[in-house]
């Protein structure tokens, strides 16, 4: 099914013989009319690029914040959640490939029902949502309704949320500053030729994504998706934690179980072992909030306070047991707990 109404995208440039460069993400696709860019959702139509999935909402749901995950931004909060078709990557053991994948090959599948932004800040403002996060799918690709919701969503007092692999240039980032707060982004390895091989993508615009969004003020965490065999050594966890920490030891790093999906059916999952060696390094390397995710009932999901190792929020899952922070501090010794709105009792 072809999405119905094309819209002109944003971030590209014209070149000789009818040819656009996109120039939303790295990839710098050069794409002839009649033909789409490596997301499968921009198409070069005579001579102009469009967007195939404005107000094409594939998924809209209410999650908890701490789904995305984001642990250090209003915790225990709703956030609505929206995605359309489409991705940058090609990652194998992508988990939303449906999603992801559905509109690149041959059988392009755009489907989704038209919800304008303003439907969807109006459904997140009915369930009391703090937030309205672009996740699911890559929301770079869908940038353009991405912006406008987020746009609106800050004059009803919702801020935006990027789920993002961070393959995205600055300009559109720096576009986006007023409009969205926080992002979680997969740094799914410190190896180039993972990037280039499992993903169908680069490492270095990723690390340099990460630089400018530190720069321009966002709130920030990281996810890495621990695969065995692939990026679990010491040396690449290491590598992951330094180059975080030297951005901000204060930004939360998520170590998270893989479970074959896919292409990638022929891995084992990620053992519980594995995860916490993965969060010790964290720890040991100076980030002050590492968390274990996808094995709910680990206490490493759990937020302690860096200074004096007290427990200050305790999860269970995507839920909060118990939140202690007092005045945005530790209640025990007073320390800061880093993040945005820690002492909401959403």
């Amino acid at each position: 099914m072809m999405a119905q109404h094309p819209m002109e995208a944003q971030f590209w440039e014209p070149r000789p013989n009818g040819v656009t460069l996109c120039t939303l993400c790295p990839h710098l696709c050069r794409i002839r009319s009649g033909h789409y860019g490596i997301c499968g959702v921009r198409k070069n139509e005579r001579g102009r690029l469009y967007t195939l999935v404005y107000e094409q909402a594939a998924a809209l749901h209410v999650d908890p914040i701490e789904k995305k995950p984001l642990f250090h931004f209003y915790p225990g909060s709703r956030s609505m959640s929206v995605a359309t078709v489409g991705c940058n990557f090609r990652c194998r053991f992508c988990q939303n490939w449906d999603l992801s994948q559905a509109p690149k090959g041959k059988d392009r599948q755009f489907g989704g029902k038209v919800v304008r932004p303003a439907e969807v800040v109006h459904i997140g403002e009915q369930y009391e949502c703090r937030s309205i996060s672009f996740t699911y799918s890559e929301p770079t690709v869908f940038y353009e309704y991405a912006y406008d919701t987020a746009r609106l969503a800050t004059e009803h007092n919702m801020s935006g949320v990027f789920v993002t692999n961070g393959y995205i240039t600055p300009g559109p980032l720096e576009h986006l500053r007023p409009y969205l707060a926080a992002l979680n982004v997969d740094l799914k390895s410190f190896n180039p030729d993972y990037y280039k091989r499992t993903l169908g993508a680069k490492l270095q615009p990723v690390l340099d994504s990460l630089r400018k969004m530190k720069e321009l003020g966002f709130w920030l965490e990281v996810t890495t998706l621990v695969v065995p065999t692939k990026n679990d050594s010491d040396k690449e966890l290491t590598q992951i934690a330094e180059f975080i920490c030297g951005l901000g030891p204060e930004i939360p790093w998520h170590v998270s179980a893989f479970h074959p999906d896919y292409l990638m059916t022929d891995l084992p999952r990620t053992s519980l072992t594995t995860l916490r060696r993965a969060r010790q390094i964290g720890l040991d390397t100076g980030l002050r909030y590492v968390y274990t995710g996808n094995i709910p009932g680990d206490n490493g999901e759990s937020t302690y306070c860096y200074r004096c190792g007290a427990l200050v929020i305790r999860r269970l899952g995507f839920s909060i047991v118990d939140n202690r922070i007092t005045n945005g501090a530790c209640p025990e010794c007073g320390t800061k707990i880093d993040g945005i709105g820690m002492d909401n009792r959403a």
